[in-house]
């Protein structure tokens, strides 16, 4: 026998068990087999150091204490999404406040809900996260898992957001408001929104930040690659050079802009002013600081495993919940031409 191949039923061989009995064994489910049987498989497991499957273990147990994230592998990430400052941030809130239930986070790259399932389905996942999703067919995934699932920032239709599924997301389109009620107030008459798409959140921040700045908005969709999206700034730079604020929907678009704004001889914010959205740890770690709408992502963790909590145990839970976001005022931004505001 390979020793380096070792399986359940080559031991129940050796011993003349069946595989059931041996089963039971790795499983600590030994009420029904003698303690001697139970020495001598365990000897012998020992002995050929017999290396369980762990997700045979977690389906033969009633609850894995995991809980699974799905993390959308987007094109845009370019293979880095762990790498991204939000989803970082993100991925630690919710890691502490999993620990803190005496639970264990599992991070799963995907692309298609089928790849979400099987992972579900494999590791028998006490409750699963989905992050980066902008589709309509969470109902199908639902119907194909027992577990509970939360999403972020999902956009379910009304009737799919039910029977064991809570969307979690924050006010977008308030986030984008408060951007644009603040610049108009510093005294900017011509603002441009820069975001790589013009669907789901982006459109909700976008659509926010017209209602609060009022005549003088604009929307620019650029490249969603990063070298892209470079050589694209570059040819258009006599166009940015035109408004005296940028809304930039994340702090990743945000904080390249400002970078090869600066690197051009702009000055941020006296010829232009730049706010992002997301607030990751990177806006204080840059001069001058980003101003950035805040995401309270360790508020939005409690609430995922509250909802999961609740679903899991049969509690009426609501089918959205929508948490609020404020803007920061940091160094950034100012009144145009003029020096930033105190912050």
């Amino acid at each position: 026998m390979d020793e380096r191949r070792v399986r359940i039923i080559d031991i129940a061989e050796e011993l003349g068990l069946s595989t059931a009995t041996v089963s039971n064994v790795l499983h600590g489910k030994t009420g029904r087999v003698s303690p001697e049987t139970a020495r001598r498989v365990q000897a012998l497991l020992e002995e050929r150091q017999y290396i369980p499957s762990m997700a045979g273990v977690l389906l033969a147990q009633n609850s894995s204490r995991i809980i699974g994230v799905a993390l959308n592998d987007h094109e845009k990430y370019e293979a880095r999404a762990l790498e991204d400052g939000f989803v970082a941030s993100t991925l630690g809130c919710l890691s502490a406040e999993i620990e803190k239930s005496g639970r264990f986070m599992m991070v799963k790259h995907a692309t298609d809900f089928d790849e979400i399932a099987r992972f579900a389905s494999m590791w028998n996942l006490d409750g699963l996260v989905l992050m980066g999703f902008c589709r309509q067919d969470y109902a199908a995934l639902r119907g194909r898992m027992r577990i509970p699932l939360v999403v972020f920032d999902g956009y379910p239709e009304p009737a799919e957001a039910t029977g064991g599924m809570c969307n979690i997301c924050t006010d977008q389109r308030d986030g984008g408001r408060q951007v644009g009620q603040y610049l108009r107030a510093l005294g900017h008459r011509r603002a441009l929104c820069v975001a790589d798409n013009r669907i789901c959140m982006d459109a909700e921040r976008y659509e926010g930040f017209c209602e609060g700045f009022g005549p003088g908005a604009e929307f620019l969709q650029v490249p969603m690659l990063r070298a892209a999206r470079r050589s694209f700034y570059l040819e258009h730079i006599d166009l940015l050079r035109r408004y005296t604020a940028v809304f930039a929907v994340s702090d990743e678009h945000a904080l390249e802009l400002m970078h090869l704004l600066q690197a051009q001889g702009i000055d941020v914010p006296g010829d232009i002013s730049i706010v992002g959205f997301d607030d990751i740890p990177a806006c204080r770690m840059v001069r001058p600081e980003l101003s950035s709408v805040r995401q309270d992502n360790a508020l939005r963790a409690r609430a995922a495993m509250e909802a999961l909590d609740g679903l899991r145990s049969g509690e009426a839970v609501d089918a959205q919940r929508v948490l609020p976001v404020q803007l920061i005022v940091r160094e950034s931004s100012a009144p145009p031409g003029g020096r930033s505001p105190d912050c």
